[in-house]
């Protein structure tokens, strides 16, 4: 016996089946939004990165990329299912989407019950690394990365610029800098040799830094929330195309 699939052409069956490859669009789309931001927290952020000892926050940046890459394949598939009316792949698509919806509230759990602990690391940890890695042998990489948090957050030192009195590079012999000059409002080489308020940024960065990485949790967390529902959406259109594709033996 051959078993072939005969479509179902009736009203219902059309407009899920138009709306369903409507959804697949949209959740391809957010796929890809998720994707891109993952692939920009890497690449535009990673200077940042660098000063966390937590892997909590590039270990987020991944698990964004891996997502979006696994939400946009879900989109094909989930177009391929609804184009060619095949329940063999509308149930595959409904797993795939079931498991990232799964992924994603374990996802929202672990950055809630870490978020404390990441503040906690991220005061301990930022002026311990500024005043004993900045400008030493082997840490170019946190050099650059303090420089550039200083200049964009325009603040200086971890909690203030007085950090920087315990500072391994400032202590040495020679050195007649107060601060970095990247502490400057206007850096220009040298400019750390005078640390009145109408030179440097008497901030610190940590607050900064905190305040940032909070926006992107929350903007991450609006994100994984919006497209949960959307999947909601997106599995019960699936069930409802799934049982009016009707299969029969020939």
């Amino acid at each position: 016996m051959v078993i072939r699939r005969e479509k179902t052409n009736t009203c219902g069956t059309i407009c899920l089946k138009y709306l369903l490859f409507l959804f697949n669009v949209l959740f391809w789309l957010a796929g890809g939004a998720v994707l891109a931001v993952g692939v920009w927290t890497v690449a535009a952020k990673s200077d940042y990165i660098s000063l966390l000892n937590s892997t909590f926050y590039s270990t987020s940046a991944y698990i964004l990329i891996a997502t979006g890459t696994i939400v946009v394949v879900t989109g094909l598939i989930g177009c391929c299912a609804t184009l060619r009316e095949s329940r063999v792949l509308l149930g595959v698509y409904f797993v795939l989407l079931f498991c990232i919806f799964l992924l994603e509230i374990i996802a929202g759990v672990m950055a809630y019950m870490n978020h404390q602990k990441l503040d906690h690391e991220l005061r301990q940890n930022l002026r311990r690394t500024m005043q004993h890695k900045y400008q030493q042998p082997g840490e170019a990489d946190i050099t650059q990365a303090v420089d550039k948090l200083q200049m964009e957050f325009q603040c200086c030192g971890s909690n203030s610029s007085l950090d920087w009195s315990g500072s391994i590079w400032i202590l040495v012999p020679g050195n007649d800098r107060m601060v970095p000059d990247s502490c400057c409002k206007t850096p220009i080489a040298y400019c750390g040799r005078r640390d009145h308020p109408s030179n440097i940024y008497k901030g610190g960065c940590i607050a900064k830094l905190e305040e940032f990485i909070l926006s992107q949790l929350h903007i991450l967390g609006a994100v994984g929330i919006g497209i949960a529902f959307i999947q909601l959406l997106g599995m019960m259109l699936t069930c409802c195309l799934y049982q009016n594709l009707k299969e029969e033996i020939y």
